[in-house]
């Protein structure tokens, strides 16, 4: 099937033009002004914007307790085609098994394409043995904890530092989640044995010290093992300005923040009733301060990406209640926001004039797609990429509200938020799957996209032509 879009103001990262689109066979055929071609469909565009379908690189579908892949259509109605999920690793289960049994999970039931992040949970000899061999089943990116000491997910420093040296050598893109593990542990007994136990001490218990510690240190540890670094959901002025100073010296240190901690605060956590609960995330809502500086990182470059680090949590607020009433700590984490992310980011930071259209491409698009490994297939309008697509409407008015979100939970942590701007039509390889907030598409048809080694953040190295 063939397709011209018409007539549309194209928006890249690097500029915008209004011309016309054609694609055909599920990739971009054609760009130009004008231009002269015969399609199946013809979908006029004045008036509206036109961008790359969009890339997420922070979603958790399954690990920590959020639901799977048959939500994934949330993703395709809020203009996110392609997502990066982040594959849980059991006890005794190999890396490379991890993966393949969660790829499995999303085989026929994802509504867009997916990739994945390795997260080494069992940190053994055998397990780092397989960092090499990543790439051969489409990964080129690994996680690990600094966080929650005493749970599968945490690794301590010589983990971390093995796994650096060894993802250097295999162009493997090191991530981690940045906060200092024994200074939680310690203020989570303080405040619980005083009884303070409501979920705003979620906050009071994971201070931005703690983050600031944990990003410098990890920054320290690449440095030592020569390995480019990618700090995943920065909330932290300190932590930024960590990453940013890095940069600036000549390390290979980049960092993403999410959609969350660029438009809620602490006082979230706060609210009565164990309300607060709905907002736990790790690293927590951050006061003004924090988000205001994470804004003018994301305008300057200095983070270089904006994930939703979506985790709907299965069960919802009930078994949030349920899990974490009495004790802040036992509060699951997550909060679900994949569907939200295109228009948050357009409301609160282009139609505020903190970042520019291009900007809002290059953060929500394009740059998740270079740091992934699967630029330029994902992530931009070129002949030959993906037909990944999204004609938005920038004159809609609304509201999100959970009743017409589609994460498959009972609450939304933007509840009431004023949007303007909403992708009216939201192509995947050139067939339509949503349209006017509504998922119109069919549900299994994402399909597994293998990421790339030695992605955007070795590209220094390509510069200092210091690759094998």
């Amino acid at each position: 099937m063939s397709l011209l879009i018409k007539n549309g103001t194209i928006v890249t990262s690097v500029n915008e033009f209004q011309g016309d689109i054609y694609i055909e066979d599920g990739k971009f055929k054609e760009i130009g002004t004008k231009l002269d071609v015969k399609a199946d469909k013809v979908v006029d565009a004045s008036g509206k914007f036109v961008f790359p379908g969009g890339v997420d690189e922070h979603v958790h579908y399954g690990s920590f307790g959020g639901r799977l892949f048959e939500t994934t259509d949330a993703a395709a109605v809020g203009g996110t085609t392609t997502i990066m999920d982040f594959a849980p690793q059991d006890k005794d289960v190999p890396l490379l098994e991890a993966i393949r049994r969660q790829a499995a999970k999303a085989e026929n039931v994802a509504c867009v394409d997916y990739g994945f992040h390795g997260i080494i949970m069992d940190p053994k000899d055998s397990v780092f043995e397989e960092i090499e061999h990543l790439p051969e089943v489409g990964v080129s990116s690994l996680k690990l904890f600094m966080a929650y000491k005493g749970t599968s997910f945490y690794s301590d420093d010589e983990s971390i530092l093995k796994a650096m040296m060894l993802a250097k050598k295999f162009g493997i893109t090191m991530m981690v989640h940045a906060e200092n593990a024994d200074m939680i542990a310690v203020l989570q007994k303080y405040y619980l044995d005083q009884g303070k136990t409501d979920p705003v001490y979620h906050y009071y218990s994971r201070p931005p010290v703690a983050e600031d510690e944990a990003t410098s240190r990890a920054i320290y540890l690449a440095k030592m093992a020569d390995c480019p670094l990618f700090v995943v959901h920065v909330s932290t002025k300190g932590a930024m300005e960590a990453i940013r100073d890095a940069h600036i010296a000549g390390q290979p240190v980049f960092g993403e923040t999410c959609t969350h901690y660029l438009t809620l605060t602490t006082d979230c956590l706060a609210k009565p009733d164990f309300e607060g609960a709905k907002y736990v995330c790790s690293p927590p809502l951050r006061p003004q301060l924090h988000q205001d500086a994470l804004w003018e990182a994301v305008r300057e470059g200095w983070l270089i990406g904006v994930g939703s680090d979506h985790c709907a949590l299965d069960g919802g607020y009930e078994i949030t209640k349920k899990k974490g009433m009495g004790n802040f700590a036992k509060i699951p984490n997550g909060c679900p926001g994949v569907q939200d992310r295109l228009v948050l980011l357009w409301t609160y930071g282009v139609l505020k004039g903190k970042i520019t259209r291009q900007k809002f491409v290059d953060l929500a698009c394009t740059t998740p797609a270079k740091m992934s490994g699967l630029y330029p297939r994902k992530g931009l309008i070129a002949v030959g990429s993906d037909a990944d697509v999204v004609v938005f409407d920038p004159d809609f008015k609304g509201t999100i509200t959970n009743a017409t979100s589609l994460h498959g939970i009972d609450y939304s942590p933007f509840e009431g938020f004023p949007i303007q701007g909403r992708p009216e039509l939201v192509f995947l390889r050139g067939k339509l799957v949503a349209e006017k907030g509504k998922f119109v598409g069919e549900k299994g048809k994402g399909e597994w996209v293998r990421s790339k080694p030695y992605a955007l953040c070795y590209d220094y190295y390509k510069l200092q032509e210091k690759l094998p």
